[in-house]
């Protein structure tokens, strides 16, 4: 029995193969590799594709992060608001400025919980971090209300959701900036690390290139210290290839998503919703299996397996592969130790940690292999 990975890559570079073959060699036989006319084309077209006026290419999503607050003048003494639900990358962009992360909630939809804010706000506050998640934009309306309310800055971790939508506006357009990440594995990948920033502000561009390239604007002339973060030649040509087909990759996800929602029936696992107004890409499919009476803690403690771990054991003796989008959420993390935070301080963010499961979803996913992961699904029993 052939297993079904979680995700794929090779299905994505298949179906555009020739596509990808004849830039990679355009761009190799140009003789020009690092900041050249692919990268100025790329962040053009990535600019009008998001929608807003700039764009600035960079070498991966972590360092769009840390270089956002960076250019917003965040650092040592401030506090950036995000969710404790997510990835740990979105709170190193805040915590490598020595500012330091205030965590909020997540709602139903896995999003930061907008209705939570507020009462995290101070006068240490400086800006909020947005993350959508698994392919869902979050609450923008309210959020950026809350902005405005309190002039804060705000920052948009997009690095799973290129193409979602709030309101008809793609995420990345709503903050001062927007942070992309390109790895591999993203609806958007390209094929090594990438990033990128988004943003409307002309000033903010400007420090952004400045950064990325050592801190200089002008060859050898240093302004500040900056950091070597350069998209390459290669990887933005081969992101205009990805672009031009982001319509489909986005309409294939949806169709995914929507086959799962309709099929999978089984009344012990509860399946992802999506907010009004808002879209999702479905970077990832996360169902939550809960268990009765509690969630036990198995992958930080070493305790018995909970109903979530059985379910994934399951799957992988079916063939069906899935991951686990994140067991340790940042806050409890080795990292964070320092913070001071203890088992509990967010406990729906823990028993998300604790529940979630990510089903496979790729482009190029055929029916037949969906089909075997909804049966499974289905079929699984304590």
């Amino acid at each position: 029995m052939e297993k079904i990975m979680q995700g794929r890559m090779d299905r994505g570079f298949e179906r555009y193969q020739k596509e990808y073959e004849d830039k990679a060699i355009a761009v190799l036989r140009s003789g020009w590799y690092i900041l050249g006319k692919e990268v100025e084309a790329f962040e053009e077209e990535f600019a009008k594709y998001v929608g807003t006026k700039y764009s600035v290419g960079l070498a991966s999503g972590l360092d769009a992060l840390w270089l956002a607050f960076k250019v917003l003048g965040i650092g040592k003494g401030d506090e950036v608001i995000v969710q404790g639900n997510t990835y740990i990358a979105s709170v190193m962009g805040i915590t490598i400025n020595d500012a330091t992360p205030v965590f909020v909630e997540p709602d139903e939809y896995y999003q930061i919980d907008a209705d939570k804010i507020e009462e995290k706000i101070n006068d240490k506050t400086k800006a909020i971090l947005v993350v959508h998640l698994y392919g869902q934009t979050a609450n923008m309306a309210k959020i950026q209300e809350i902005c405005k309310k309190h002039n804060l800055k705000l920052v948009e971790d997009c690095a799973q959701s290129h193409g979602s939508l709030f309101n008809g506006q793609m995420s990345g357009s709503f903050g001062d900036i927007g942070c992309f990440s390109f790895y591999p594995s993203k609806n958007m990948g390209a094929y090594g690390d990438a990033g990128a920033i988004t943003t409307n502000d002309p000033e903010l561009a400007r420090l952004m290139k400045i950064y990325r390239n050592y801190g200089s604007e002008k060859r050898y002339y240093n302004m500040v210290v900056g950091a070597n973060s350069r998209l390459d030649e290669l990887q933005a040509g081969l992101l205009r290839v990805k672009l031009t087909h982001m319509e489909d990759i986005t309409k294939e996800r949806e169709q995914l998503g929507a086959y799962y929602a309709e099929h999978i029936n089984n009344p012990l696992v509860i399946k992802p919703s999506v907010r009004d107004g808002a879209t999702s890409v479905w970077h990832q499919y996360v169902l939550r299996v809960p268990t009765e009476g509690g969630a036990k803690d198995s992958v930080t403690t070493g305790g018995e397996p909970n109903t979530r771990d059985k379910f994934k054991t399951y799957l992988e003796e079916n063939g069906v592969m899935t991951l686990i989008h994140y067991p340790i959420p940042p806050h409890l993390s080795e990292a964070y130790e320092y913070l001071g935070h203890k088992k509990g301080a967010l406990p729906i963010t823990e028993s998300y940690a604790n529940e979630v499961i990510s089903l496979p979803i790729y482009t190029g996913m055929t029916k037949e292999e969906q089909d075997r992961v909804i049966e499974c699904v289905n079929a699984f029993r304590i």
